[in-house]
C-alpha cells in the first residue's frame, strides 16, 4: 500500500521539472533569435524614433513640418499608388506562374524555379540600368516592334510610371510566386479529384477549391511585395520621372543632400507607421477570409 508524501516540494525539483517543460525549451532556444531582432532590429529603430524627436532638444517639430507639407501628402499618395499598383500587377502575374509550376513534374518544376530566381542574381541597381537601355528610345523593345510589327510606339517607357512598374515587378514576382506555390503544392489533390468526380468542370474546380484555398497565401505575398515596394527608393530614381518620387526618396534627399537627420527619421518613423497599417488591413482581410 502506498502513502502520499505531502509537504513542501524543494527548489531544486521544481527547477528541473522547470527546465524539461517544453514551453522553457522554446524559449530558451529561440533567446538567440530573440537577441538578433533586437540588435538588428528594435535598438536601431529605437535610436532612429529617438532622432525624430530630437533637435536640439525633444521637439515633435520634424513631425508638424511633414504633417504640414502639401509636398509630404503628393509624395504619400504618390508611394500608396505606386505601391498597390506594383503589388496588384506582381500578384495577377505571379499567380499564374506558380499555378503553371505547380502543375509539372519534380525535374521540371526545379528548372522552372531556377529562372524564377534569376533576378535575385542581380543587383536591383544594375537591373535598373538595364532597363534604362532595354525600354530606351533605341532599346531592343522598341526596336523589335519597329522590325517585327512594322509599329511605332509613341512616348518614353522610361522616366514615367511605365518604366517604375516594369522594374518594380520584375522585382516583386519571386516574392508571390513562392508563397502561393507552396500553397497549391501543399493544397491535397483529392480535393480536386472529388470535385471533379462530383460533376464539376476545370474551371469550377480552380475557382471554387484552388482558388479559395490558395486566399491565404495570395494575401501573404500582397503583404511582402507591399513591404518591399513601399520602401524602394532606386527603381523611381532611376527609371522613374519627376512625379514618381516616393517617400523613401524624400528620406534619401534629407539623409544625403539637406543633412536634416530629424526630418529623415520623422519620415521613416511614418513610412514604418503607414506600412504597418497596410499590413494591418491585410491581416484583417485574410481572418475575415478563415471565417
Amino acid at each position: 500500500m502506498s502513502r502520499t508524501l505531502t509537504g513542501p516540494v524543494p527548489a531544486s525539483t521544481l527547477w528541473q521539472a522547470k527546465r524539461a517543460s517544453p514551453d522553457y525549451q522554446k524559449a530558451w532556444f529561440s533567446a538567440p533569435a530573440i537577441l538578433l531582432i533586437a540588435a538588428v532590429f528594435v535598438i536601431p529603430l529605437a535610436i532612429v524614433l529617438l532622432q525624430s524627436l530630437y533637435r536640439e532638444g525633444f521637439t515633435l517639430q520634424g513631425y508638424e513640418q511633414i504633417l504640414g507639407s502639401t509636398l509630404f501628402w503628393r509624395i504619400l499618395r504618390t508611394t500608396l499608388e505606386i505601391t498597390l499598383e506594383a503589388s496588384l500587377i506582381s500578384l495577377l502575374l505571379g499567380y499564374p506562374v506558380a499555378y503553371f509550376i505547380s502543375q509539372l513534374n519534380r525535374t521540371q518544376r526545379a528548372i522552372a524555379m531556377i529562372f524564377v530566381l534569376l533576378p535575385f542574381w542581380t543587383s536591383i541597381l544594375v537591373k535598373s540600368f538595364a532597363f534604362i537601355v532595354i525600354l530606351g528610345e533605341q532599346g531592343i523593345v522598341k526596336n523589335l516592334l519597329r522590325q517585327l510589327l512594322s509599329y511605332e510606339l509613341s512616348g518614353s517607357m522610361v522616366f514615367n510610371r511605365i518604366g517604375v512598374m516594369v522594374g518594380m515587378v520584375h522585382f516583386l514576382i519571386p516574392f508571390c510566386v513562392f508563397p502561393i506555390l507552396n500553397n497549391l503544392l501543399a493544397q491535397p489533390p483529392e480535393l480536386r479529384r472529388a470535385a471533379l468526380i462530383m460533376g464539376a468542370s476545370r474551371r469550377q474546380v480552380f475557382f471554387r477549391v484552388t482558388f479559395l484555398l490558395s486566399i491565404p497565401a495570395i494575401v501573404a505575398a500582397a503583404a511582402m511585395t507591399v513591404v518591399l515596394s513601399i520602401g524602394v527608393f532606386v527603381t523611381p530614381a532611376l527609371l522613374g520621372g519627376r512625379r514618381d518620387m516616393m517617400v523613401a526618396n524624400l528620406i534619401d534627399y534629407y539623409t544625403r543632400e539637406a543633412l536634416d537627420w530629424n526630418m529623415a527619421a520623422a519620415l521613416s518613423i511614418m513610412l514604418l507607421a503607414v506600412s504597418g497599417a497596410l499590413i494591418w488591413v491585410l491581416s484583417r482581410v485574410d481572418n475575415a477570409d478563415r471565417h
